[in-house]
């Protein structure tokens, strides 16, 4: 499986973690703690792809090598 960089902020406008893979357009997640906010992200990142790859859409190389989990 590709290993996409992540960012994980504090939201304080919506009073949530926000989990987002940049090089995925719009593949974003939310939680209410990091832990979920990331876990909510490896969902959208395995549905993104599997929606791309449906739909014969170009899937990118990860931008930067991600650490192993």
């Amino acid at each position: 499986m590709h290993r996409y960089p992540i960012n994980i902020f504090y939201s304080e406008e919506d009073g949530c973690y926000v989990a987002e893979a940049p090089d995925l357009k719009g593949c974003t997640a939310v939680g209410d703690t990091l832990e979920e906010a990331l876990r909510e992200l490896q969902i959208a990142i395995k549905n993104w792809l599997e929606i791309a790859q449906e739909k014969g859409l170009p899937i990118p190389e990860p931008s930067r090598l991600a650490k192993a989990a």
